[in-house]
């Protein structure tokens, strides 16, 4: 049997009116995972438990099966794993975003921009650089990541009381009282007035600027952990597999996991991402292993935007060129396997961030099923398919046990 996982990040979202009052899921053109979700189980399961942040570190780590209460320490470590970089026992790790802001006086901002105008790798790059040659010191190192997304290892005290917020959740709005915090620990003070001098000096960014693209003229750090301790999903399951992501949090989670995390030349999290060459990795690695989780971006990035048109795209695309292709290449090779097409968590337009709400998904058998949903995949449809058939779990635990060993008196609790 092969087991394939396919993420479709923040998809799930609630009635736009843009869309004439109906969600991207219900306005997207997605006959693949329609005709999919036909003939498939249908679940409603709580990615998210209760007092937990609904980013996607958390509810991608629940969707392999691991128990955020017991294993999440924080966003960023799982980022340094993808990345390679160590974390000292006395450190912390901080995700590091590249951002654009408003600077009202010097100690007051607005965000704009969490991803700086999703500034190219290459530009980042040169900028982190110049960030790190500024700034870095034996405390303080700056590691380049994908597009705005970038890595701080933070040695010593001093930062273990601060409050730190994703940029992604305050678009247009005063971050004033996040960044005061910041300026409330002496280095980071220094460390945030330098590098948004060096930044907006740099000529990567006069460069944007005179492009009419927005500046990366400050970072924003967050997302802040230590080391993680996970056993492998080839010690909790018996199996072996392949993650394939543009973005470093999932191929952290996949290193932390003990699955593969090949490279795909070209994957961007975002609509221009290497769409064939996800499917071409992941279909090669289910020639050799058991498990494929293919991941994509862009639903997440697009509700954050605030861009009802760009979801359903993304979402049109997921279905046409991941989705599909896999189908039809694992039907082509006549082997046994499930499928299963989900969201992490929901990034609703209106709200442009993240919610901690149950998320609807299904479970594909190419042998069949005893509960199909018989309808199309949208929020309404699963959730009322599910809450009649009694498959809510409460759980991302529980969904992947259910995923990978099948049995019907696995359902878990009512999630309500």
């Amino acid at each position: 049997m092969k087991y394939i996982l396919l993420i479709g990040d923040g998809m799930g979202d609630t009635p736009v009116p843009e869309l004439g009052g109906k969600t991207p899921l219900e306005a997207a053109d997605k006959p693949a995972i329609d005709r999919l979700c036909a003939a498939a189980e249908p679940l409603l399961v709580r990615t998210v438990p209760d007092g937990y942040p609904p980013g996607s570190d958390v509810a991608n780590l629940s969707l392999l099966g691991y128990e955020p209460e017991k294993y999440y320490t924080g966003r960023a470590p799982l980022e340094a794993a993808s990345m390679g970089v160590a974390i000292p026992e006395d450190a912390l790790a901080f995700r590091c975003n590249l951002v654009t802001v408003e600077y009202l006086d010097d100690d007051c901002m607005t965000m704009i921009d969490y991803s700086a105008g999703h500034i190219s790798s290459e530009e980042a790059a040169e900028l982190i650089a110049a960030v790190q040659e500024a700034c870095g010191t034996d405390r303080l190192c700056f590691y380049p990541g994908v597009s705005y997304r970038h890595l701080l290892i933070h040695q010593g005290g001093g930062a273990d009381s601060l409050r730190t917020v994703p940029p992604h959740d305050y678009m247009d709005q005063d971050v004033t009282e996040f960044y005061q915090q910041y300026l409330g620990v002496d280095y980071l003070a220094e460390l945030m007035r330098i590098s948004a001098r060096v930044l907006a000096d740099h000529p990567v960014n006069q460069r944007r600027q005179a492009e009419g693209k927005r500046p990366a003229n400050s970072i924003w750090i967050w997302g802040e952990g230590k080391k993680p301790a996970m056993n492998t999903l080839q010690e909790r399951h018996g199996i072996s597999g392949s993650l394939i992501s543009a973005v470093d949090l999932l191929k952290g989670l996949g290193v932390c996991s003990g699955l593969e995390v090949p490279e795909v030349e070209g994957a961007t999290g975002w609509l221009d991402t290497n769409y064939q060459g996800k499917v071409d990795v992941a279909l090669d690695a289910l020639t050799r292993q058991d498990f494929a989780l293919v991941h994509v971006e862009a639903p997440d990035e697009a509700g954050h935007q605030g861009s009802a048109t760009n979801k359903v795209q993304a979402i049109e695309d997921f279905d046409a060129k991941i989705v599909a292709p896999i189908v039809e290449e694992m039907d082509r090779r006549g082997e046994p396997y499930r499928l299963v097409v989900t969201m992490d968590h929901y990034t609703p337009i209106a709200r442009r961030t993240h919610e901690d709400w149950p998320v609807p998904m299904f479970i594909y058998d190419s042998s069949g099923v005893d509960q199909p949903a018989g309808t199309g995949y949208t929020e309404a449809n699963i959730i009322a398919a599910a809450e009649q058939s009694g498959l809510c779990l409460d759980s991302g635990a529980a969904f992947f046990s259910r995923f990978v060993t099948p049995d019907a008196s696995k359902y878990g609790e009512r999630c309500g």
